[in-house]
């Protein structure tokens, strides 16, 4: 008996000690990298791992060989690092290292070079929950981006696009019904304008993102500013919680946002001239508060008057390929569109949380007809309002002086095109003409 009872509490104190290892085990492990995704852009790859809960972790970097090495405490990784670097320039391996303490990991990121880097975390939101993300990014991202330049003849410029594939990268936009995500559409359709835009003497398109990967908001005017763009246009497609709401919208920007926005510029114009278009030099060198505060005043209201306008254009179209859900233009405060010196429109081309709107959006064919309409938009917009010094100008219309006995009607007979399109470009409205005016005439076809 004596024997039986030592044995009973041997298999008791063991059972006890097996369950308080299990125990410390699951505390120690509390935490698990689910998933690890890698973004390559041109200018930077963005890391993001996907965690069970909020990280606890420390990193640093080290060289020859360049290594970025990342402790994640009370954690384990359920991801296989075999294949994660195969199409990033900058990464050359994943794998792991023996961490400090047992219940750790350590993952070391193997580099082609050093980078400047930043490391933050971010809280649970839309479809994904806790993430630790990591940029890398080249030192010279200037040098590395291309401008739009492209020759043309007599010195005559092209008049520049940039177009804003909304979302990218592990940021996927909204997601209809059908699991579509929304910056795979958008970029679709900015593909399909890009290429119609290109297409047409005296354009030329600049695509801030061509793949999938996320460009941040300032970055996306730096790169249309640094492209010398004549029109920023940032495609989307919008959601709401009910699947009913359906149309496309064209938004421009707020009053209250380009005032705010306005206000700090000029605060800071030794800085920022750039922001402030051509008038930039003369608004940083003027000791007159109120000169710059004028001519920045100015450029803003033109900028944000010549969005309204194309938007009326954008709207017009696009009504001919799709219902709208707004019949005018709609200011927002985003900050996309927060330019002082870029006209900029944001198009939301229908719902994709609608399921008719879903499947059309996922169509090339009606992708192809949402291109066209934007397109036919950018191009009555800029035959009406052609910048002077650009080849459109050049090859698209021709300087006539009113004489004695012409008229409107006279006048469009002889050029082949509509008393509207006369009016249209010269802005006139009404009927009359003054002798020794000069009219802007759009050449025919």
């Amino acid at each position: 008996m004596r024997l039986l009872s030592y044995i009973v509490s041997a298999l008791f104190w063991l059972l006890l000690v097996t369950a308080s290892v299990s125990t410390n085990n699951a505390v120690a492990n509390s935490n698990s990298i689910d998933g690890i995704r890698v973004w390559p852009a041109p200018e930077n790859t963005r890391i993001v791992f996907d965690l069970k809960k909020k990280p606890d972790y420390k990193y640093f970097t080290l060289s020859k060989p360049n290594r970025l090495v990342i402790d994640f405490k009370n954690t384990k990784n359920s991801t296989a690092l075999k294949n994660l670097a195969n199409n990033d320039p900058r990464i050359k391996l994943f794998r792991t290292s023996t961490a400090k303490s047992k219940s750790s990991t350590r993952l070391v990121l193997e580099l082609a070079k050093s980078y400047p880097l930043t490391v933050f975390p971010l809280a649970p939101a839309g479809q994904y929950g806790d993430r630790l993300v990591i940029d890398l990014y080249d030192k010279k991202v200037k040098s590395k981006t291309k401008t739009a330049t492209k020759s043309a003849p007599n010195g005559k410029r092209d008049i520049i696009i940039a177009i804003v594939a909304g979302h990218g990268g592990e940021d996927p936009g909204s997601i209809g019904a059908k699991g579509s995500y929304e910056k795979r559409v958008t970029l679709a359709i900015a593909k399909k304008l890009s290429k119609l835009i290109n297409q047409r003497k005296g354009f030329k398109a600049v695509m801030i993102r061509t793949g999938d990967y996320y460009v941040k908001h300032s970055r996306k005017t730096e790169l249309a500013r640094k492209n010398k763009a004549d029109l920023l246009i940032s495609i989307h497609a919008d959601a709401f919680v009910s699947p009913k709401p359906a149309g496309a919208s064209v938004l421009v920007q707020s009053s209250r946002r380009a005032n705010s926005e306005f206000t700090r510029w000029i605060a800071n114009r030794q800085d920022e001239s750039e922001l402030l278009g051509g008038a930039g030099e003369t608004i940083k060198k003027t000791k007159d508060k109120n000169l710059a505060f004028t001519l920045a005043d100015m450029k803003k209201e033109h900028t944000m008057s010549s969005s309204y306008e194309f938007a009326l254009h954008v709207i017009k179209q696009i009504k001919q390929v799709t219902k709208l859900h707004k019949k005018k233009p709609e200011g927002l405060s985003l900050a996309v569109l927060k330019s002082s010196d870029i006209p900029s429109v944001l198009i939301e081309t229908g719902f994709i949380s609608n399921p008719r709107e879903e499947k059309n959006l996922n169509s090339k064919n009606h992708q192809q007809k949402l291109a066209n309409a934007i397109f036919k938009a950018v191009d009555n917009y800029f035959v009406e309002n052609t910048p002077k010094g650009t080849l459109l100008a050049a090859i698209t219309m021709k300087q006539h002086k009113v004489r004695s006995g012409e008229s409107l009607s006279i006048l469009a007979q002889r050029y082949k095109i509509s008393i509207a399109t006369i009016k249209s470009v010269n802005k006139l409205k009404s009927n009359v003409l003054r002798i020794g005016q000069t009219l802007k005439i759009p050449r025919a076809g």
